[in-house]
């Protein structure tokens, strides 16, 4: 696939980024324990990133934006937090 050129908004304005395609990805869900006793499962997808041309963070690296769709489950609850099911 060729690169796409995009426009991208940062805070300092615009800028060029280059759309690329996601080859592989390893996404591993988290299990998040809440204080009322239930448990989520939760992971971020990324669906396709953007490098951003001509800029860097502090070391050299370039920058890039990611499109990212978050999946989340419940995995279980208390008994008391349910709705009554008729």
């Amino acid at each position: 696939m060729a690169e796409r050129k995009v426009l991208i908004d940062l805070p300092s304005g615009k800028a060029e980024g280059v759309e690329l395609q996601v080859e592989e990805s390893t996404e591993r869900w988290s299990d998040i324990t809440l204080s009322d006793g239930a448990v989520l499962r939760v992971k971020a997808s990324v669906v396709s990133a953007v490098r951003i041309v001509g800029h860097y963070d502090p070391l050299g690296n370039p920058m890039y934006q990611t499109n990212v769709t978050p999946i989340a489950t419940v995995v279980s609850v208390p008994d008391h937090l349910r709705k009554k099911v008729q």
